[in-house]
């Protein structure tokens, strides 16, 4: 690379990374933008084939990819692969770590539920007496929120409800299909609110970076972008004590270069930034740096099916159709044996239902199945997972990726909160269903393994005391004050809720916070 000095570094181009990139280079600041990946050209890389003519016929090939459930041979090549890029844990305690290693990163695939935290998660410690506060309140991120929610078109409705704040909404006034208005009312009977989910909307059917936010950054003229570059470490100047430069290698020719700058943004993901900082050895005066890895409880729920809607009765306005039932546990009075709280996911289904919510096989099943066509209901947890000093992620002892990077290890589980949980979210929907007049075929109680929501949270915790956090309120380094870190990697807690909102807020106001320091002299 040339012996220039970029103003500002930004590691990472998804959601956080072309945020940051938005609001400083629409600030006036010069960014070079350093991204693992190649740039997907759809009409380029992509190739239309039969399943007939696909060696595993669609199906997932047997070794490849086995943390990641999205995955089948139509997409593989999607997903990082996890023989370049590896990462171990104790194998009776397994890790779902899902990567994607394109421009513009998880943002093209996010499902695009859209929420802002609570204070009964940023306060947290406060309500219930666990964990630590945020630095920082809703009330501090409100006005972010609204203006991200602008950008991404996210669709709601007014609730009135302190545990699922409201937003700066496209309105949502569609009625309810006949199901879903059954379960609403059982709601009511229960004390328990249903209500519209909330989902970004995007431009032309998609709410990425690459869409949304690194166009508009790129029209400034004051980004620079390099796909397909692996960052290994970041260094500091001896007499500062300022971190200074970038190590990289191409990932393809496997060519090292290096790169100076004034600011490094790391908007890698959660495990990737702190990665980089435990291989760089840097930001860890505070000892914390890895810890509280948290996620959410994902897979725990039932499937039902509609009485009504079996044998092609369904007719128009039964089916169809989604909605949130938002946390009502641990908010006015407490649950017996756990605390913070969980939402369900409900969906109602014009279509197949899957063959394993029948104890069936052969003609028998094939007959089931076509009763029972277009009449499915289901329930699933989105489950807080409580941040847990113990749950951490380090540098593996032996392992290295295919660029001679050592890899994480994660040691991560659940206890009996998460579980006991899980066990409640489950009574309660099949509970709600059953009052709904819906069949509760199946119940599932086991989440799934740690990871598995592609929700990975914390290990570079902001707080107001050096000692006890890696970063400030502004997504600022304690220790290395040119050093922000604007991804996942920030919370204190996770919640239930799906964390993208949070994490573009954060950066945006990161991004804000930084430019005005740069203008004043003090970067």
């Amino acid at each position: 690379m040339s012996e220039e000095t970029v103003d500002v570094l930004i590691v990472g181009s998804g959601h956080s990374g072309g945020m940051a990139a938005k609001i400083l280079t629409e600030k006036g600041i010069s960014c070079l933008m350093l991204n693992a990946g190649p740039v997907a050209e759809v009409h380029k890389d992509t190739e239309v084939k039969p399943v007939y003519a696909l060696p595993f016929r669609g199906f997932k090939q047997p070794g490849i990819l086995p943390h990641v459930f999205q995955s089948n041979e139509f997409n593989a090549n999607t997903w990082a692969d996890e023989k370049e890029n590896p990462y171990t844990y104790d194998a009776a305690r397994p890790y779902n770590w899902v990567r994607v290693r394109l421009f513009g990163g998880r943002s093209l695939f996010w499902s695009r539920q859209s929420f802002r935290l609570s204070d009964y998660e940023f306060k947290a410690r406060s309500h219930d007496g666990y964990g630590d506060d945020w630095p920082i309140a809703l009330a501090d991120l409100a006005s972010y929120y609204s203006r991200v929610e602008e950008i991404f078109r996210v669709s709601g409705h007014a609730d009135g409800l302190g545990q699922y704040p409201d937003g700066n909404f496209v309105a949502d006034n569609s009625p309810w299909t006949g199901s879903m208005q059954r379960m609403v009312d059982a709601g009511k009977g229960m004390g328990i609110a249903v209500c519209k989910a909330r989902s970004s909307m995007g431009v032309d059917g998609l709410a990425s970076s690459v869409n949304l936010l690194l166009p508009d950054a790129l029209r400034t003229g004051r980004l620079r972008a390099i796909p397909n570059v692996v960052v290994r470490a970041l260094s500091v100047d001896r007499n500062t004590g300022l971190v200074n430069e970038a190590h990289f290698v191409d990932r393809l020719s496997r060519r090292e270069m290096s790169l100076k700058a004034r600011v490094v943004v790391l908007a890698a993901g959660t495990l990737e930034s702190t990665r980089l900082l435990l291989n760089s050895g840097l930001a860890n005066s505070s000892g914390v740096l890895g810890h509280y890895l948290i996620d959410q409880i994902y897979g725990a729920g039932i499937a039902c099916s509609v009485p009504e809607a079996r044998d092609g009765r369904a007719g128009s306005g039964l089916m169809g159709g989604s909605a949130l039932v938002p946390r009502f546990r641990n908010i006015a009075t407490k649950a017996g044996d756990f605390i913070r709280g969980y939402a369900l996911n409900l969906y109602s289904s014009n279509g197949a239902m899957d063959p394993r919510h029948f104890a069936a096989y052969g003609s028998e099943l094939e007959t089931r199945l076509a009763s029972y066509y277009g009449s499915g209901f289901s329930a699933g947890i989105m489950g807080e997972v409580l941040a847990r000093f113990e749950n951490h992620v380090s540098i593996a002892k032996t392992v290295v990726d295919a660029w001679d990077i050592p890899a994480l290890h994660i040691e991560t589980r659940y206890t009996d909160n998460e579980f006991n949980m899980a066990r409640d979210a489950v009574d309660t929907a099949s509970a709600m269903a059953e009052e709904a007049g819906f069949d509760v075929l199946t119940k599932n109680y086991d989440p799934n393994p740690p990871g598995y929501s592609i929700h990975e949270l914390g290990t570079c915790r902001m707080g107001d005391d050096p000692k006890t956090s890696v970063l400030n309120k502004w997504n600022q380094s304690h220790d290395i004050k040119n050093l922000f870190v604007v991804d996942g990697a920030a919370f204190v807690s996770g919640g239930w809720q799906n964390p993208t909102m949070t994490i573009l807020a954060l950066a945006m106001r990161s991004a804000e916070y930084l430019a005005d320091q740069m203008r004043m002299g003090n970067l």
